[in-house]
């Protein structure tokens, strides 16, 4: 045992490479993963209902897209073969996510519009039409909340985010506390125990 969760910075456990396979919109992904990533073994159930029930990104997509907490890459290059005019910024604390996503985004010939970052590595000027998170719950609500604060003020004016969060894990307070913060806040989808959120300015 280790004392590693999928948000440590350098997580000590060995990497164990594995592969992840999904499809999405007609085409399959199989992608690296690796021990001391978020759900290493399969894409996670959050991740595949925000995938499925989500208004996902297109040819005419522009500008910079968001994945917020990217581990290996599922969103990440999901959105940047849908978008082939946008830009993605894969932002996780975790070094092995990040080297996982460049590396994924490389296998699927999209690593020229993907940037696999630390938060402190976004451009503070930048802004993005679309933001994308499973949100890292277990980081605790104030962490989660300080987060979501650093962030969604970057979306532009007519950008819009996508969240999604387990019913159980707070979905529903979340949602509240989005709208307390001044947020238009949709519940777009529910599925399987998870809700699908909407966010615009």
């Amino acid at each position: 045992m280790t004392g590693d969760h999928y948000f440590t910075a350098e997580p000590s456990a060995s990497a164990e490479p594995r592969e992840v396979r999904f499809t999405l919109a007609g085409r399959e992904y199989a992608l690296a993963s690796a021990a001391g990533v978020f759900s290493a073994t399969r894409l996670d159930p959050g991740t595949a209902v925000l995938l499925r029930k989500a208004e996902l990104p297109g040819p005419a997509t522009t500008g910079a897209l968001l994945d917020l907490g990217s581990g290996f890459g599922p969103i990440t290059c999901a959105l940047a073969t849908l978008a082939p005019s946008a830009t993605v910024w894969a932002v996780d604390v975790n070094a092995r996510a990040r080297e996982l996503t460049a590396a994924n985004a490389a296998r699927l010939g999209v690593a020229d519009r993907v940037r696999a970052v630390t938060p402190d590595e976004v451009p503070t000027e930048l802004g993005f039409t679309q933001i994308w998170s499973n949100p890292p719950i277990r980081v605790g609500k104030e962490e989660l909340h300080q987060m979501l604060r650093r962030w969604l003020p970057r979306l532009t004016p007519d950008g819009v985010a996508w969240l999604v969060v387990a019913r159980h894990l707070g979905g529903d307070s979340l949602h509240r506390w989005l709208v307390e913060q001044g947020w238009q806040v949709e519940r777009h989808a529910s599925q399987k125990g998870f809700r699908v959120l909407r966010v615009t300015r």
